[in-house]
């Protein structure tokens, strides 16, 4: 299935919140306004908004609050993107400018908090105390995840194991608290680990690659600049394989690249990634979670929605962008 065909199962879903979004977007301050329709609107896959929807709709809810929860989940990652950004002195994202590159990071970060306490205010209408203990935690769990990454930067010592932590709390754990949101509304706690670990997995794999494509894919398709991580100073997983199975004069760039001189040495890294099978390892590691994602949803009866959660997992690794 494509991306397109998985949507139109859901597309009345889609329509609604979209329409949602503006409508909670809306503030009577009128920056808050032009930020948060800036990066709404700047082109997102809005992919964890639609697993709400398939999930939800998987496990047969026929209410509304699905859509409610999908704005919430979307409020919840932009406001971690405008953050990130500020962090990170991003000056591009989804081949735009970021927004602290218009507006500067002080109303980046305060539009950020906006978004966050806004997604709160939403995400006790459905006064579903389940939902709202997935939702804190995760959103707790996300911060955690961002302060480990930033603890990682310029540490050439980090570890396979503590770059897969960091990318399931920074960004998977927001992939399974969408997921989680199907049983949950639809009253089907059985279902809840199954979901659970289906939208942990299908995050783990959709990082690794987002990780490869920073040293593999088309600029201008994939919307930043490409070697971005390493110009941070960030070891994701192409550069912890390469470190440890290069050359010692290999593992020497590779360390003083991650250590200081990221973008200077992009190009010799790039080059020793591909040669060291780096790549393909990471791709291997990110086609392993999306079968782990599918597997998970082995107690879920069979139907169109299964088959549309499913090949998401298969796009999640297949994607240029």
């Amino acid at each position: 299935m494509t991306l397109s065909e998985i949507q139109s199962l859901v597309q009345n879903d889609i329509q609604a919140v979209d329409q949602l979004i503006l409508k909670r977007l809306a503030s009577d301050v009128v920056l808050i306004n032009q930020i948060g329709h800036y990066i709404i609107n700047s082109g997102g896959k809005r992919l964890r908004p639609l697993l709400v929807l398939l999930s939800a709709r998987a496990c047969g809810y026929q209410g509304t609050d699905h859509r409610l929860m999908a704005a919430v989940i979307e409020f919840i990652h932009t406001s971690t993107l405008l953050h990130d950004d500020v962090v990170d002195e991003s000056d591009t994202r989804r081949g735009n400018k970021t927004a602290n590159n218009v507006w500067g990071n002080a109303a980046s970060v305060l539009v950020g908090d906006f978004l966050y306490s806004r997604s709160f205010e939403m995400m006790v209408e459905p006064g579903n105390i389940r939902i709202m203990q997935v939702m804190s935690q995760a959103t707790n769990v996300i911060a955690e995840g961002e302060v480990l990454q930033l603890l990682n930067c310029h540490d050439a010592g980090t570890t396979q194991e503590r770059y897969m932590e960091v990318i399931h709390r920074k960004t998977a754990k927001l992939f399974e608290a969408a997921t989680q949101m199907g049983p949950i509304l639809a009253n089907k706690p059985e279902l809840e680990t199954a979901f659970t670990n289906y939208g942990r997995h299908l995050g783990a794999a959709f990082q690794l690659i987002d990780d490869v494509l920073d040293y593999t894919a088309d600029e201008a398709e994939l919307g930043k600049n490409v070697g971005d991580d390493l110009a941070e100073g960030k070891p994701t997983l192409p550069l912890i394989y390469s470190l440890k199975n290069g050359s010692d004069e290999e593992k020497a760039i590779i360390r003083r690249a991650i250590e200081s001189e990221g973008a200077d040495l992009l190009k010799e890294v790039t080059e020793i990634i591909k040669r060291s099978g780096a790549i393909d390892y990471t791709k291997h590691i990110a086609q392993q979670e999306a079968e782990l994602a599918k597997k998970a949803l082995t107690p879920l009866s069979e139907s169109a929605l299964k088959t549309a959660l499913c090949a998401l997992a298969d796009l999640a690794v297949s994607r240029s962008h």
